[in-house]
Order: structure tokens, then C-alpha cells, then sequence
């Protein structure tokens, strides 16, 4: 498999299909120092001088507090290219992990977020790129499904409240198998969070159970990311989409061998 290819085919398929960038764009992609981030900042690099339109790409880090190691390696690899790359210590973040070090993944996202906000505005990025991959996409589609009551997962394509960012996911259809190949080929520096290392957590737990299920059905992931896109309302419980009182032409829903049939009496 050429990895290069086959990567930059997911990549552009996904920003072709839900106009993740457009010219004139100047993209920020947040780089966390694990395998996905590295890739998909590669990949726009390499899309950057294949693309008809023009776009700038730029590169951020948000220290936190939770790498497993320094993070200079990875902006020592990315300015030795030529790449544009800025890190910012959040001390809001610092400060949350001295005073409540067992905060949840909600706190410190929220925490994130604005900081990313504030480097996408000194960058003047109109446009922030996050490495969410395929298996992110299924197991948040789970994890909603199971423990929210929610049909919902990860959004490719979202905005920031004011609008003032757009929010895309370029890897919403590569799978952590492809990253973690590609990183390595790259020979960059991968320094993982330590919340990637936790055990006994949802996630972990979805994570393994979709690894045993894939052992027999290879291809899952892509049939989960082909079912968030394809989606039957009528299929399911929400009223809001249910022809309830059969005004609709189209709200015969069972098939004719599964309609009920009344048998009266002689």
C-alpha cells in the first residue's frame, strides 16, 4: 500500500466533500505531538502544492501540562522544514491541573478551546484543522449511542460560536492503523499525551471492544463512518422525524411482508 497516496485520497475526499477548505483560506492545524496531528498537518503540506485553489497552512501547540515528554522535539522537526509553527503554555490549564489534578476530559477541553481560539486569532487562521481520525468519528458515534442517549458523533464540519472560525476534521476517514504507518515513515518525533495512556475509561473500553469486533469484520470502521452518513429518520424513535398520523405519502415504513395482517373471524 503506498501510504502517501492512500492518505491524501482520504484526506481530499473529505475536504471535497464537506468544503472543508476553500481559497483564500489561512488554516491553523492543531498539533498535539501524537501520530494524527503529524499526519494530517503532512498531509495539507503535500495537498497545499497539489490543490487548484491557494490556502496557507500553520502549525500550533497548546501545552497543557500532560505530555508524556518535552514537546520541543516535535517543534525542533517542524521549524528544521520550514514549517510555521507557534507553542503556547496555557496557564489557565497549568493552573486547573494544580488545583483539581483529577478534572475530567470536559474541563480541559473547555480550557483548550479557548486557548486555541486565541491562537487562531494571533495567527489569523480563519480556518482550525484538528486530527480526529475514523476511529475517533466511531467510537464518540458509540459513546453517545451508549452512555448519552444521543444519535450523534463527532461533527466534520462545524463553526465556532460567533463564526468567526470554521472547524474541520480532514481525517475523518483515514483510521489510526494509516497514521500510526505514516508518523513512523516520517521519522517525526511523537510525544503522546498522558490522557491517551488511561485505562478503565469509556473510550479505552470502546476502543478495545471495536478492536476484537474488527478481528472478524475488518472493514467496520468504514461501515460506521458510511452509516453516520447515511442516516434514516424514519427508522428511529425520534417523533420529530415520525409521520405519526400518516399524512405523509412516503410513511409506509414496513415492507409488505412485515406489515400486520388482521385475520377476522368467521
Amino acid at each position: 500500500m503506498d501510504l502517501e497516496r492512500t492518505i491524501l485520497r482520504k484526506v481530499g475526499e473529505a475536504i471535497g466533500r464537506f468544503r472543508m477548505i476553500r481559497d483564500g483560506d489561512r488554516v491553523a492545524v492543531g498539533v498535539s505531538g501524537g501520530k494524527d496531528s503529524l499526519t494530517l498537518l503532512e498531509a495539507l503540506l503535500l495537498l497545499q502544492k497539489r490543490a487548484p485553489i491557494h490556502f496557507s497552512v500553520s502549525a500550533f501547540t497548546i501545552e497543557q501540562g500532560k505530555f508524556l515528554a518535552s514537546i520541543q522535539p516535535v517543534g525542533a522537526y517542524l521549524l528544521g522544514r520550514g514549517i510555521d509553527w507557534t507553542c503556547v503554555e496555557d496557564g489557565p490549564s497549568l493552573n486547573l491541573l494544580n488545583e483539581q489534578p483529577r478534572h475530567g476530559c470536559d474541563i480541559c477541553s473547555r480550557f483548550r478551546r479557548r486557548a486555541v481560539y486565541e491562537i487562531a486569532r494571533k495567527l489569523e487562521a480563519n480556518v482550525i484543522a484538528f486530527g480526529h481520525t475514523a476511529d475517533d468519528f466511531c467510537e464518540s458515534f458509540l459513546r453517545n449511542a451508549m452512555f448519552t442517549g444521543r444519535t450523534s458523533a463527532l461533527p466534520a464540519v462545524t463553526w465556532s460560536r460567533k463564526k468567526e472560525f470554521r472547524l474541520i476534521r480532514p481525517l475523518v476517514y483515514v483510521t489510526e492503523d494509516l497514521t500510526r504507518a505514516f508518523s513512523a515513515s516520517l521519522g517525526a518525533p511523537v510525544i503522546p499525551c498522558g490522557c491517551s495512556q488511561k485505562t478503565g475509561t469509556v473510550r479505552r473500553t470502546l476502543r478495545d471492544m471495536l478492536a476484537e469486533i474488527e478481528r472478524e469484520h475488518p472493514f467496520l470502521k468504514e461501515t460506521m463512518l458510511s452509516a453516520m452518513g447515511n442516516i434514516e429518520p424514519g427508522r428511529l424513535l425520534d417523533t420529530r422525524y415520525l409521520d405519526l398520523d400518516g399524512n405523509s405519502e412516503e410513511s409506509g415504513f414496513l415492507s409488505d411482508e412485515n406489515r400486520l395482517i388482521t385475520v377476522k373471524s368467521a
